[in-house]
């Protein structure tokens, strides 16, 4: 049998936040980029068992799979199940691209009564409970990463990021963790 090379979650072992906030690696997911026209959105729609959201910075979920709107014909869906996300989307029968970016991505689950100031000390985006609720979802700059922020609840927030980048991103959050907590 042939060695195979284990890959290292990007950020294994990390744990931040202060008083107010807790940073939490998220446990790893399967992800895909998906693009689709929109008369293809109902059958994918069937197919990964949750609505495509069609409407900006929304998102839908359901038993662990989220599809967030990154454009009109382009989502970011994750399984935290680990679902083989471009076999379900094939099976749409739907003219669409999936592309597998799992190894791509990480996440970090910021939570607690200060995550909307640890998000605040690093992205100008308004993601307060009024301007951004539960459900919400955009595609954003932390620092001077791209990240794809989701609401998750009224304390948590799941900030998907590039692993290339998830360093600095863990970083920029775990000061502005520092900050939200005095």
């Amino acid at each position: 049998m042939a060695d195979l090379a284990t890959r290292k979650l990007p950020l294994s072992g990390r744990h931040g936040g202060s008083a107010t906030v807790r940073l939490t690696p998220a446990a790893p997911a399967s992800r895909i980029s998906l693009r689709a026209p929109a008369d293809s959105v109902d059958g994918l729609s069937h197919a990964l068992g949750l609505q495509v959201p069609t409407r900006p910075k929304t998102s839908a979920s359901n038993n662990g799979r989220h599809a967030l709107w990154l454009g009109p014909d382009e989502w970011l869906v994750i399984d935290e199940n680990g679902a083989d996300l471009v076999d379900v989307a094939a099976s749409a029968g739907a003219l669409h691209s999936a592309t597998n970016v799992s190894h791509r991505n990480t996440a970090v689950i910021v939570s607690g009564p200060g995550a909307e100031a640890t998000l605040a000390a690093g992205c100008s985006q308004d993601v307060s409970l009024g301007a951004f609720p539960v459900g919400a979802c955009s595609r954003t700059l932390l620092g001077k990463a791209e990240v794809v922020i989701l609401r998750l609840d009224e304390e948590t927030f799941r900030v998907e990021v590039w692993r290339s980048f998830s360093d600095y991103a863990f970083g920029l959050l775990a000061e502005g963790a520092e900050d939200a907590g005095l």
